[in-house]
């Protein structure tokens, strides 16, 4: 989905229906924050505002996923569109999800297994430093560039208020964590509590 066509879209709604960002987040019960974040392109409503947000704004949320004003003849069209463009993000987002997992195991094996070399094998101290060192890189690499690839894999769910969020990369590291879920603050209500995994924005 096109989340910038879809953040011009609301915007251009909220102002037909004469809205400020402000009221039209006080009718929603979020910030003012979220609805700049939406227009800008940054994010999409989550799934439990979007029928909220469509009966204020008077349209469909078949138009909201498009981005814009359909037709009766169009409208079949862009839901089977959108059907399938959500379909296809919690796939990718699912194989995000694997690679990840599979990119941490291969580089804590590939690591503990030069830590092992080092210390078994008969070697000078250099090289034994030199192989202890090659093997910390290869281990904090492969954690970054799993931490980066769960965090593009969908969003987190806050369980007090429903909103969908990403985290940053510190929030998500420094969070305590379940397989499903992590300890993270929500931005729109400010609750720290175990935010479950979602495969979609």
């Amino acid at each position: 989905m096109d989340q910038i066509k879809i953040g011009k879209f609301i915007a251009s709604m909220r102002k037909e229906q004469s809205y400020t960002q402000r009221q039209l987040a006080d009718m929603l019960g979020i910030s003012d924050k979220t609805v700049s974040k939406w227009e800008r392109g940054n994010g999409l409503p989550e799934v439990s505002l979007m029928l909220p947000l469509c009966e204020t704004l008077r349209i469909s949320v078949n138009e909201l996923l498009s981005g814009q004003r359909l037709t009766d003849s169009e409208y079949k069209n862009k839901a089977e569109e959108n059907m399938m463009n959500l379909v296809k993000e919690k796939e990718e987002s699912r194989k995000k999800i694997v690679l990840s997992v599979a990119v941490c195991f291969l580089t804590i094996l590939s690591g503990v297994t030069l830590i092992l070399l080092s210390g078994v094998l008969e070697m000078e101290m250099w090289l034994r430093v030199l192989l202890a060192v090659i093997a910390s890189i290869v281990i904090a690499g492969g954690i970054a560039v799993a931490v980066v690839l769960d965090l593009s894999a969908g969003t987190f769910e806050c369980p007090k208020c429903g909103t969908r969020f990403e985290p940053s990369a510190i929030a998500y590291i420094a969070g305590p964590h379940t397989i499903t879920k992590r300890k993270l603050k929500c931005p729109n209500c400010g609750k720290i509590s175990y935010c479950k995994k979602r495969l979609t924005h």
